[in-house]
């Protein structure tokens, strides 16, 4: 069925929507974004039978766009899109999944075909070399999910969240993202139990890096900036670490800007936000794919923008004291024979 007329025989009057440009403000997708996710996911979002006026899947697709791009109230996209709020709420619930499952396919790590291209990329930033990717975690607001276990969720600025760990390339895709863990959860610790870790520990990335900020600890493969740098190749070094790292911060930042529920949060079930929180990161990918420009800049600066504004000019935060003897000789070798001197 073409996606145009699925959308004449639905009942709900979207119609003048779609012909009057697919406003992108109200659902963050182009028109050929969207019909081109429909593809993809329709047949998971299809009902059986046309029974007490079943809701198409573009209209389908439409409600959960909504709710990603507000602030996570389903009483406003219900009231907007002439549903019941429990209509709603069973349909963000069945297109996040459907969106969900394909983030096989859309985030992950780079092939070994395709190392030298991505950290070329990286490259031409600021010149840090063999860089694959850069991770940073980012706490997306959550309502407190309740029983014994809710304080776990209550982060160091005393909302609940959970830390979500994300790596990008310099394209600002994601590449890796773990959404599963407490607001409280130091982002080491995320990474430290992550299949990314994992894959670099096993050598599944050769002769490649990735870069962090100093809350993460300092690896053969993981490089953090310098505490105390000396002399002008260390601060070269972290010039040029601070630089290609920002990749994240705009990652992020594109992300959340895109689909506000991100920054705001929303007042679902946790279960359901684990889901939308992967679901936003394969629509972040896609509108890359589909070469959709950025959204424009929010009235307020998101606060990992606000972080790496604050680091630019000051010394990092201290790093653990225990830093394993090798990662820092490495780190060394980078500073002095391929990069700054």
């Amino acid at each position: 069925m073409d996606v145009e007329d699925d959308i004449f025989e639905d009942d709900l009057d979207l119609l003048e929507i779609i012909e009057f440009g697919f406003p992108r403000q109200m659902f963050r997708l182009y028109k050929d974004t969207a019909q081109h996710l429909l593809i993809l996911i329709e047949d998971d979002l299809q009902y059986p039978n046309n029974l007490n006026n079943a809701v198409s899947p573009m209209n389908q697709l439409l409600t959960a766009l909504r709710l990603f791009s507000t602030g996570g109230h389903l009483s406003t996209v219900a009231d907007y899109m002439q549903m019941d709020i429990s209509t709603v709420s069973r349909i963000v619930v069945r297109v996040s999944e459907a969106i969900a499952r394909l983030s096989p396919q859309y985030i992950r790590m780079p092939e070994n075909g395709r190392f030298i291209e991505e950290q070329t990329k990286f490259y031409e930033i600021a010149r840090f070399p063999k860089v694959i990717a850069v991770v940073d975690g980012t706490h997306i607001k959550i309502q407190s999910p309740g029983g014994e276990d809710a304080e776990i969720f209550r982060n160091r600025k005393s909302y609940f969240s959970v830390n979500t760990q994300v790596a990008c390339n310099a394209d600002l895709k994601f590449l890796n993202i773990v959404a599963r863990w407490p607001g409280s959860s130091h982002d080491s610790t995320i990474f430290n139990n992550s299949d990314l870790m994992a894959q670099f520990e096993q050598r599944h990335f050769p002769n490649c890096y990735i870069l962090g900020d100093s809350g993460y600890p300092l690896r053969n493969y993981f490089f953090t900036p310098l505490l105390n740098p000396n002399w002008p190749a260390q601060q070269l070094y972290n010039e040029s670490h601070i630089r290609t790292r920002n990749t994240i911060e705009r990652a992020i930042g594109v992300w959340k800007r895109r689909f506000p529920i991100m920054a705001y949060g929303a007042r679902l079930k946790l279960e359901t936000i684990l889901t939308i929180i992967v679901a936003t990161a394969v629509l972040h990918n896609i509108t890359i794919e589909m070469n959709e420009p950025e959204p424009p800049p929010a009235d307020e600066i998101d606060i990992d923008e606000l972080n790496y504004l604050i680091e630019i000019g000051q010394i990092p935060e201290q790093i653990a004291n225990n830093v394993n003897a090798i990662p820092r000789h490495v780190q060394q070798i980078i500073i002095v024979k391929n990069l700054f001197i």
